[in-house]
């Protein structure tokens, strides 16, 4: 198996993610290490990482380069390999790093690097910054990605690869590099069209976004430009989106055996966006090991001593005492406070009910639907039980609406101030992550169906035993039983399919709060832990990427 995905999140200090895809990539490599499951990892060395996140008091984000110690994390490979872009030859090389799985089993993953001194200034510059630039810049990088990287497995030895996984259409030029192979082993110099079905039969795609932005695509002339004129390629069947666009989803697309969406709502939506397609679906997981803060992995090995190799096991989570649940999770808590009021004195309190709330920060994620009725906000607060609120999350550098969306949050953070506390923890990041889904009391979600394809951050909420409050999109649909691991927001307008009455999910927020989740935690403490319980048995032992990657195993990997 050969995993390639533009960003992958493995490790905090390795600063070569921006979030939800890059933490999944990551997740899915340890999953793999610890099922023994044969597989190397590409992507690319982002010496400027993503960016450190600066907020103004205003709300304004600010991005700064982040540099990392690469050199002292990773390990240089000797030899080199080769790809053209725009005509000129770019040398790579590359640094690995080994994930060890549980059993001590390896998946290495290979950081492809530009920044050599026989390249020239701006093609050393090819591997900086992830997705930084402009369309040149990302079209260049997905060509050192995809064919830089199969140019790179063949170097380093890798040279019987049963299959390919396409992590999102980022990693698509693997077909060309792919493509190339099989004429030059047939005696061409140029690709035909019977060339398309061994590579197809050689990769598997998954789509990760129904988001329009989220899918690459670039017009013809820059494709030419960048790739070479190359009109054995362009010219195949497939290739090309309307003529005009190389679009690097239908590329993976056509020129895949296997495709899936990652849930099974998103399954659905992407048959109905790539009509015509076959389109499975495989729910995204986390890594449990990875993503389960120490106090219960403390309590997890007393009492499910197997749940590491076996994490379907943690449905034996409803045999804790309860007790010994609220005492990890309050050992969460008294951390993240303790984080929260020394990095923004917002004088947090323990004992308060607090809502968790953060995700990159984009428009369709409605992050500030919570305050969209601030008076009967207040009054909950007010009159059934005191709530208090911890945000965090990265806009997109040239997102301008996610930018004012987080100002927006300040906004209202100001405005609420001598009622309810509210905090942006600036700079997002994996271990701040963990913390913020571990030391909440509850998690928020409030996409707009259904453009939140699965979503991971709930995942790792309901590991630590925090209940779900959220829109039924994404992951949710399946995790979801109400009042059992957690509740849900809005609800389908009867007789109306899949369609969905928006203008309900606000007064719904309002009403599960009101009604259900504040009086829970304060007036039946007992219930609410075991709704903790439920959302650690039911929504944890399933929701992993130990379940995932055997899924992905048994339908993509090794079946044909």
């Amino acid at each position: 198996m050969a995993y390639f995905s533009m960003e992958i999140g493995i490790d905090e200090k390795i600063c070569t993610y921006s979030g939800g895809l890059g933490v999944l990539a990551g997740d899915t490599i340890r999953s793999a290490a610890d099922l023994r499951v044969p597989m190397v990892a590409l992507t690319l060395l982002y010496r400027k990482g993503y960016f450190r996140q600066r907020l103004e008091p205003d709300g304004w984000q600010r991005e700064e380069p982040t540099s990392w110690p690469f050199e002292e994390l990773l390990e240089e490979g000797v030899p080199r390999a080769q790809v053209l872009v725009e005509g000129r030859t770019v040398h790579l090389r590359a640094w690995r790093y080994n994930v060890k799985g549980v059993t001590g089993y390896t998946v290495p993953i290979y950081f492809l690097d530009a920044d050599l001194p026989e390249n020239s200034e701006w093609d050393r510059g090819l591997t900086h910054a992830l997705y930084g630039g402009d369309d040149h810049y990302r079209i260049s990088q997905e060509l050192i990605l995809g064919v830089g990287g199969i140019r790179m497995l063949r170097t380093l030895g890798y040279n019987e690869i049963d299959t390919y996984h396409l992590n999102e259409g980022h990693a698509a030029l693997i077909t060309l590099a792919l493509l190339d192979e099989e004429a030059r082993q047939a005696g061409r110099e140029s690709i035909v069209q019977q060339d398309v079905e061994p590579v197809r039969d050689r990769c598997v795609f998954t789509t990760h976004t129904p988001v329009p932005a989220g899918h690459d695509k670039f017009p013809l002339d820059l494709a030419r430009k960048v790739i070479g004129e190359r009109d054995d390629f362009f010219g195949l069947e497939g290739v090309l989106y309307e003529s005009h666009f190389l679009n690097m989803t239908y590329l993976g697309l056509n020129l895949s055996r296997y495709v899936n969406g990652v849930a099974q709502k998103h399954g659905e939506v992407s048959r109905l966006m790539f009509a015509g397609y076959c389109i499975d679906a495989i729910t995204n997981g986390v890594h449990a090991a990875t993503w389960v803060s120490a106090p219960f992995r403390e309590l997890f090995d007393r009492h499910i001593p197997m749940w590491r190799k076996d994490n379907f096991s943690l449905r034996s989570a409803l045999s804790i005492p309860r007790e010994e649940i609220w005492n990890a999770h309050m050992q969460c808590k008294k951390q993240l406070m303790g984080l929260v009021n020394r990095e923004t004195g917002a004088g947090m309190d323990e004992n308060i009910l607090t809502i968790g709330f953060a995700r990159r920060a984009a428009t369709y994620k409605r992050a500030d639907l919570l305050f969209r009725d601030m008076e009967r906000l207040k009054r909950i607060s007010h009159e059934t039980g005191k709530i208090q609120v911890i945000y965090g999350g990265k806009a997109h550098p040239r997102d301008q609406e996610g930018k004012e969306l987080i100002k927006r949050i300040f906004r209202a953070k100001y405005e609420l101030q001598q009622d309810i506390r509210v905090t942006y923890l600036e700079n997002y990041n994996m271990t701040l992550g963990a913390m913020i889904t571990a030391g909440v009391d509850l998690w928020l979600n409030t996409p707009e169906p259904p453009m939140e394809a699965s979503g991971t951050s709930g995942m790792k909420a309901a590991m630590n035993g925090v209940p779900n409050l959220s829109v039924l999109d994404g992951w949710w649909i399946e995790g979801h039983i109400e009042g059992l691991t957690g509740w849900s927001i809005g609800d389908p307008v009867r007789g109306k399919g899949d369609e969905r009455d928006h203008s309900r999910d606000v007064p719904s927020l309002y009403d599960k709060l009101e009604h259900a989740v504040v009086p829970l935690f304060y007036q039946d403490r007992r219930r609410f832990m075991d709704i903790m319980a439920y959302s650690i048995a039911i929504n944890g032992s399933f929701f992993n990427t130990q379940r995932m990657v055997q899924e992905y195993v048994l339908n993509a990997y090794f079946n044909r």
